[in-house]
């Protein structure tokens, strides 16, 4: 997947693998993230394939060796479009390690449970906030990017609801089970 992210970038504008990496970041955290380990390596491999080009480009003032600045072939361009014309590989999944935590919550302290989520309310707040600022941004993209953008936005409008459900729920549970200790003191 890391390949095609690479030449859809590339698409817009000659990028170095710094840039790369931050604008996968930046714009598509949610539906995957990605580290150094991942980009170099596919930027080589894409470079040896023939999918892009590398040129060493010297930028002004700064010191040390020169940056390598990637742009797609037409060679990736054809591979690029037969990828995109083709069947999605798998549907589409939510993985959040997070969730993985939260569904053993009941073997833990729920007052812990319910700091960890007011830690993931706190981080979807403070994300749907620069998603919705963001919109704007990509409205002027183009109808794809403004939709998958969109996409951010619900899906992160939707998690906040359910962490806000799930957290009432919880204190819900723990407020019966005071209740029930009380009783039988």
């Amino acid at each position: 997947m890391i390949k095609y992210a690479i030449l859809g970038l590339l698409h817009y504008k000659d990028m170095h693998g710094y840039r790369i990496k931050e604008h996968i970041e930046r714009n598509f955290g949610h539906m995957w993230s990605i580290n150094y380990g991942q980009i170099y390596p596919n930027l080589k491999k894409l470079h040896e394939d023939g999918l892009i080009a590398m040129k060493e480009v010297v930028a002004n003032g700064e010191k040390g060796p020169p940056r390598k600045l990637y742009s797609i072939t037409e060679t990736g361009k054809k591979v690029f479009q037969k990828w995109l014309h083709a069947a999605p590989e798998k549907p589409m999944l939510l993985r959040d390690p997070f969730l993985m935590r939260f569904v053993f919550f009941g073997f833990g302290d729920a007052d812990r449970a319910i700091e960890t989520i007011d830690g993931q309310i706190k981080r979807y707040e403070k994300e749907l906030e620069r998603r919705v600022k963001n919109l704007a941004r990509w409205e002027k993209s183009g109808l794809y990017v403004r939709l998958i953008a969109d996409l951010g936005v619900n899906l992160n409008q939707m998690i906040l609801d359910w962490l806000t459900h799930a957290r009432q729920e919880i204190l819900k549970e723990i407020e019966m089970d005071n209740k029930a200790r009380r009783a039988a003191k």
